[in-house]
């Protein structure tokens, strides 16, 4: 086995590994090892290939690979080291990682660790989808990959179970590959993706999107027959009386993202309940010091141009480790959720510097603001025409309006 030494070790070449990458060398790291299991560079950009990406960033709109494109090019420009094709087995607390690569079996001792794997999707088997399990029963990402990355026509006919944004935008792009997009079940009663996907990828395209109804049973045995679905009530539960067979041969699943956390599991990093990702400070450190989680493995983001703009920072946090600028804080300042907030992210902070708060709602509003108070103190409002569980909210928050906090709470105030 070979044996190296990293000053920081990044593992993931997607979005938010790339932008890490690239701030830590800017800020002055020169020892930087990106590792990426796929052949090529820019994860789940590489399938996307509509636009709508960099529109913060670059302030246009550009396709997936377009805006991956932009930090590969620069990636190169400053020539970062990366290993492509590789695979890290396992990661322990003193940043020791196990890596299967081309080359054969590598241990790297790490002086620090940036945690940038993204997410999986939620399966058929995940979800316990009832029913017989015939072909034509695929995730939307998968299906994206087969439909623009490799040229493979999935089925004729297609249902889509969720309206995450993957499977709006797969609906989307099977009525333009000629296929008849029956519908959209969503078992909430409220759209999952966001509010521009549901008008450019079902409205305007004549695709119906059922609310609070889901799917209850699959059909077909060498291949999808149909599926049979119903309304459900307050409870989720099915509505006998609104069962119906939906005839179809293609079923695509946009039911939920989960972080690729085992290998921050097997190093003893401790989980959020409600983000499946990393608990981590206002430097995005985890429990375990010199360990970060950035983008799509921390929480799930609506929009890539913020996943880019948080690994941005969390490279400057691991240089400002490195360099013994910023140590592991022995007290935090806690941030608590109240009620319709869902969560939020950091769940602590060191109160000596600016930080960006990210939260999600638990439900639709209009009109409404999202206050962080220290007590009965304003530390800082955020108003809100719309707010929904769909989209990210972000609010920023000055360290000189948290000095002496004990405990900031996160609300929405309507």
């Amino acid at each position: 086995m070979q044996h190296m030494k990293r000053d920081l070790v990044i593992i993931g070449g997607g979005p938010a590994g790339l932008a890490a990458a690239i701030s830590a060398r800017k800020n002055g790291v020169k020892d930087i090892l990106l590792i990426e299991r796929d052949k090529i560079l820019g994860g789940i950009l590489n399938q996307c290939i509509h636009d709508g990406f960099g529109l913060h960033t670059f302030k246009e709109a550009l396709t997936g690979p377009e805006y991956a494109q932009r930090f590969i090019d620069e990636f190169h420009e400053l020539g970062i080291e990366v290993m492509l094709e590789t695979i890290v087995l396992s990661l322990d607390k003193n940043k020791n990682l196990s890596v299967s690569s081309k080359k054969g079996f590598v241990n790297i001792q790490a002086g620090a660790v940036i945690l940038s794997m993204g997410c999986r999707e939620r399966t058929a088997g995940a979800i316990s989808l009832p029913g017989t399990r015939p072909s034509g029963v695929y995730t939307a990402g998968a299906a994206q990959n087969f439909v623009n990355l490799q040229n493979i026509k999935i089925g004729n006919n297609v249902v889509i179970l969720g309206s995450g944004d993957i499977g709006l935008i797969m609906a989307r792009r099977m009525a333009l590959e000629g296929a008849k997009v029956e519908a959209v079940f969503e078992l909430l009663p409220t759209p999952s993706g966001l509010a521009r996907n549901v008008q450019q990828c079902l409205n305007d395209y004549g695709i119906p999107l059922f609310l609070s109804t889901s799917i209850f049973e699959l059909h077909g045995k060498e291949r999808l027959t149909g599926v049979t679905v119903a309304q459900v009530d307050e409870n989720f539960q099915m509505i006998e009386q609104t069962k119906r067979f939906v005839p179809c041969d293609t079923l695509l699943l946009s039911v939920g993202l989960i972080p690729e956390n085992e290998l921050s599991l097997g190093a003893g990093v401790n989980l959020e309940t409600t983000t499946s990702g990393a608990s981590v400070d206002d430097n995005y450190m985890t429990n375990i010091p010199g360990i970060f989680s950035c983008g799509n493995v921390l929480h799930v983001h609506d929009l890539v141009d913020h996943v880019s703009e948080e690994a941005s920072l969390v490279g400057q946090c691991a240089v400002q480790y490195l360099n013994q600028k910023t140590l592991p804080e022995e007290s935090f300042i806690h941030i608590e959720t109240q009620q319709d907030v869902r969560y939020v992210l950091p769940k602590k902070v060191s109160g000596k510097k600016d930080f960006t708060l990210s939260l999600r709602v638990t439900r639709p509003m209009q009109n409404a603001a999202i206050m962080v108070k220290d007590k009965d103190r304003k530390v800082a409002r955020k108003k809100l025409v719309r707010l929904h569980p769909a989209e990210m909210i972000r609010v920023k928050v000055k360290a000189k309006n948290i000095e002496n906090a004990e405990k900031l709470e996160v609300s929405v105030q309507c």
